[in-house]
């Protein structure tokens, strides 16, 4: 806090003020590194994601700690933990420097300038197929844009972790706090190598499923359950082999090895359905279907930034098409 002179011209009258000036945004940039420094126990760690060098994060701590008097941080070989005071300084300063960043995000994009940032979810199948075009693009239109997505296959609880949006390849959704939207349907086949289908024989109707090594997709360790139709005729198969996993390309991987059979997205199959790697078993018989969906949290209005993403998301994916999609 400090005292600065102005000049002031008012009716061709020069005078001088003084007044009390305080550093407000010098103020809140040094909270800004210290709450990420916290978030991410590591100057280094904060340093990448601020896109600051380590050196400037630590004189940058250096000078809150100096001028709020007391030490806020305590540096080990290891990590960087916060002390009682800086515990007590974190939980009063996030909600200030949050509410701060949401009013300027508010702002611009009551202007129309989309800007912020967007915390996304998706599979890692999808998102590394699919996500590195739409997010370079969209970046290019919108530079005002921080982009941070998490990849993973298990389930995300959007509303508890923070996140703005998810992409989600599913069936309709079990969680009532959230609200979603269609973009296309994902067909999935049921596939297996030629090799393993000679060596096993080819399974001419669903109960023939039961004499074969059948790879599930588990999600919180449940067996995946196929359900299959053929016009009116309906079959189940609980897929109870002695692999499963929570990753579409592992068990594509599992399939390419002659493993046994496994019900599995267009997308991530097609090229090898091409070569030959992989072949359909039960053709006839269609499985359940299933959707790439995006989750939000429940907002009464979506904010600029999400409903811009949602929309070059879907318009990306129509024109672009997913492998195989409908």
């Amino acid at each position: 806090m400090g005292y600065q002179t102005i000049a002031v011209k008012t009716d061709n009258v020069a005078f001088t003020i003084a007044i009390n000036v305080i550093n407000l945004m010098g103020e809140l940039e040094c909270i800004r590194v210290f709450l990420t420094v916290a978030e991410q126990q590591s100057f280094a760690g904060a340093a990448r994601q601020l896109g600051m060098t380590p050196a400037s994060v630590t004189r940058t701590i250096a000078a809150l700690e100096s001028r709020l008097g007391v030490q806020l941080l305590v540096r080990t070989t290891r990590q960087v933990s916060l002390t009682s005071a800086g515990a007590i300084y974190a939980a009063r300063a996030a909600p200030l420097a949050d509410g701060l960043t949401e009013a300027a995000n508010e702002t611009r994009e009551a202007q129309g300038i989309i800007s912020g940032r967007l915390r996304i979810s998706a599979p890692l199948s999808l998102g590394v197929k699919v996500l590195p075009a739409v997010l370079s693009e969209f970046g290019a239109l919108h530079p005002q844009m921080n982009l941070d997505v998490s990849l993973s296959d298990g389930f995300v609880d959007i509303v508890a972790e923070g996140f703005d949006l998810a992409i989600r390849v599913s069936g309709p959704p079990n969680e009532k706090s959230t609200i979603w939207r269609k973009i296309c349907k994902v067909p999935r086949l049921l596939v297996a190598t030629p090799q393993y289908l000679r060596a096993h024989g080819t399974p001419e109707r669903p109960e023939d499923l039961a004499d074969h090594s059948c790879l599930g997709y588990h999600d919180d360790l449940l067996d995946e359950v196929w359900q299959l139709s053929n016009g009116k005729c309906r079959r189940s198969h609980k897929a109870q082999g002695r692999l499963s996993t929570n990753n579409g390309d592992l068990l594509t991987g599992l399939v390419l090895n002659g493993e046994g059979i496994a019900l599995l997205p267009r997308f991530i199959i097609d090229d090898a359905l091409a070569a030959g790697r992989m072949t359909e078993v039960l053709p006839d018989w269609k499985s359940a279907d299933i959707w790439l969906t995006l989750y939000y949290p429940p907002y009464d209005q979506l904010p600029l930034r999400v409903a811009a993403f949602s929309d070059f998301f879907e318009a990306h994916v129509k024109k672009i098409g997913l492998p195989g999609g409908e």
